[in-house]
């Protein structure tokens, strides 16, 4: 009994930068961890198929990432956000070449990450502990194709990344048909979500199909608290495709834009530096496990 069950996966409990960080291990898939931090779920990977994806929001971001370009060609690519850097290594495995840099502040999370769930050789991740602003000015500009945010201190956006001045600082780095992409949630009446469109429109100009935002229905409707995807592109985004591959997850999502979308930011302004606040708190329950 003891040699069958040695290689057995254990949970892992270590304290990081920004909190309490466990590694779950999956009991039904024998590669795949759940990361948390302060019991909010963080991550999900499967180190034996990157292509798994399990949040819903990850699923979405993926959609935006096959739309970038023709299947299988390389992107240059910027995550800010890392956890346990489910989508680059979506990324890698679905367009091989692709040249991706890793920005996450918390260097414990990151070093947890690399001791326990190591990024394959030959992966073409590179990953630095930075402040996540910071990297975007110091990055030349029109240098990514894809622009990934995922950026949570706890579980809140931190305030310096919610400005106009973020949203061009991350405007500036893409190529002219560069695609950005954030994971953000809310709740109604979106007034978090709303100044965040209102900044994108503004970074990125006001041409048709520049903006989108991809939710499930029931967080659109104001039933409940969720993640969004905010996606934005100045050359304008593939948003019939994107709303058919959202339409077709296991828990569909609409794909808001033009006129719906214009509707729901209404009188909203971006957020000056002035008055940055982090993202909502999530009600309690939203998102933690036990």
């Amino acid at each position: 009994m003891d040699d069958e069950t040695a290689d057995e996966p254990v949970p892992v409990r270590r304290t990081v930068d920004q909190g309490t960080a466990r590694l779950l291990p999956d009991v039904d898939r024998p590669r795949a961890w759940l990361l948390t931090v302060d019991d909010a779920p963080q991550s999900y990977v499967d180190l034996g198929d990157p292509a798994h994806l399990e949040f819903e929001y990850t699923r979405r971001i993926a959609h935006v990432l096959d739309c970038a370009a023709a299947p299988g060609t390389p992107l240059d690519a910027l995550h800010l956000g890392g956890g346990a850097m489910t989508l680059p290594r979506y990324l890698a495995a679905a367009r091989p070449g692709s040249r991706q840099e890793v920005v996450d502040a918390d260097r414990a999370l990151l070093g947890l990450v690399a001791e326990h769930l190591p990024l394959p050789p030959g992966s073409g991740i590179e990953v630095r502990a930075d402040d996540a602003l910071a990297a975007l000015r110091e990055r030349p500009p029109g240098s990514v194709d894809v622009l990934v945010a995922d950026v949570f201190g706890g579980s809140r956006v931190p305030a310096h990344l919610t400005t106009l001045a973020y949203a061009r600082a991350a405007a500036a780095v893409l190529r002219p048909e560069g695609i950005y992409a954030a994971n953000l949630a809310d709740a109604a009446p979106f007034a978090f979500l709303r100044s965040q469109m209102a900044g994108f429109r503004t970074a990125f100009g006001e041409g048709p199909g520049r903006l989108c935002l991809i939710a499930e229905p029931a967080v659109l409707r104001g039933r409940r608290f969720g993640n969004t995807v905010l996606v934005a592109s100045r050359a304008g985004l593939p948003v019939e495709r994107l709303a058919r591959l959202a339409a077709g997850d296991p828990f569909p999502a609409r794909v808001e834009h033009g006129a719906a979308l214009e509707r729901l930011i209404g009188d909203a302004r971006p957020v000056q530096e002035s008055e940055a606040a982090p993202s909502p708190e999530p009600p309690e329950g939203s998102f933690t496990v036990g």
